[in-house]
């Protein structure tokens, strides 16, 4: 048989393979979702790929319970990587992403056209499908920095991470109930790594990070150099957690980073949100594959922050409604509880207020 004839063969048996996996895929309806996430240094990126992996049941898996994926039947779920919460929220409402992770202050401001987001149309078609785990908010500098409080700031060179961040957002919240602006600083837009090496190298003199801890960046940092956690506590915080309902007081604990003692600090929840123009089916399913008992045990595993994402604090600060498919699966679960006609009432006099802002901008 001559060479090209061999070719032949394996292209025909080639062509004939991807012809059946495909007449198999769309057989199963095969469906792709993306979860934007945030820079690949820090806690949503790896959290995503997790709970992707949790979802997802491409073609061809393995049964659930043998061994095999107790996803979504035919869907291939994917995290993106992205500038953090405002950035994911935008990306769901324009369609670019199916769904993405958002700090809760973040996603509530983008959905009522409040707070930061005044003055901006309204993210009225933003969905929550969960609440996942507590991020805290971290300010980092060298050890023999002699920055001890947020009012040492003033002067420095300090990175709020990028616009279209969470941490950006909230750096700049921070700055403001501590008599501060960016105009009492140097202020920079770095990431991850980018930041931790800054900061290394004298570039800069501190940096926010809103994160679940420990992050994967200030574990390498921590090991690499001397640092601390600058406390963000006394009337700053009562101030912010008075103002905006979605801090709360927090603590790092001693040992979550490498020679770091623990710090006070104020949090925010990290949520999982989506379009109400996805179909109710799939967010059903999704969020039924998310709290499947295989899912608990890829999540304990998958990270840190894993064990701490569970059904006991999905509704958790909740301030944007649920999609009806998400609220599906937690009224058949019974989840919602006493509290549905609570939860109902507040999605009422949210939309209440966003009738409102509409009449008031026509």
């Amino acid at each position: 048989m001559s060479r090209f004839s061999k070719i032949a063969q394996i292209t025909a048996a080639a062509a004939f393979a991807v012809g059946s996996w495909a007449s198999s895929a769309a057989a199963q309806d095969l469906e792709f979702f993306t979860i934007g996430t945030g820079g690949t240094a820090y806690t949503y990126y790896p959290v995503g790929g997790v709970i992707a992996n949790a979802i997802s049941k491409p073609p061809g898996s393995r049964e659930c319970g043998q061994g095999g994926s107790c996803g979504v039947d035919g869907l291939i779920a994917s995290a993106v990587s992205s500038r953090g919460s405002v950035d994911n929220v935008n990306a769901i409402i324009s369609g670019l992403r199916n769904s993405g992770f958002a700090q809760s202050d973040v996603a509530y401001w983008a959905y009522t056209g409040t707070g930061t987001m005044e003055g901006k149309e309204p993210a009225t078609d933003l969905r929550t499908i969960a609440a996942l785990f507590e991020e805290h908010i971290h300010l980092v500098a060298l050890a023999d920095s002699g920055i001890n409080s947020v009012a040492d700031l003033k002067g420095k060179r300090v990175s709020l991470d990028e616009p279209g961040s969470g941490t950006y957002v909230d750096a700049k919240l921070i700055l403001e109930a501590n008599d501060l602006s960016t105009d009492d600083l140097t202020a920079e837009a770095l990431k991850g790594g980018a930041a931790s090496e800054a900061l290394r190298n004298g570039k800069i003199d501190a940096f926010f990070v809103v994160a679940g801890y420990p992050t994967g960046s200030l574990v390498e940092l921590a090991s690499a150099a001397d640092i601390k956690l600058v406390p963000i506590d006394g009337d700053g915080a009562a101030s912010l957690t008075s103002k905006y309902g979605f801090f709360a007081a927090g603590e790092i604990p001693a040992g979550t980073y490498e020679g770091v003692d623990a710090v006070n600090t104020v949090a925010v929840g990290a949520q999982w949100f989506t379009s109400v123009k996805e179909d109710d089916d799939l967010i059903y399913n999704i969020t039924k594959a998310l709290w499947n008992n295989e899912s608990r045990k890829l999540l304990d595993v998958g990270h840190a922050k894993g064990k701490t994402i569970t059904p006991a604090s999905a509704l958790n600060g909740v301030g944007v409604p649920l999609h009806p498919g998400a609220a599906r699966f937690y009224e058949e679960a019974g989840m919602l509880g006493g509290n549905k006609a609570e939860i109902l009432d507040e999605i009422k006099e949210i939309e209440a207020k966003i009738e409102k802002l509409r009449g008031m901008l026509k």
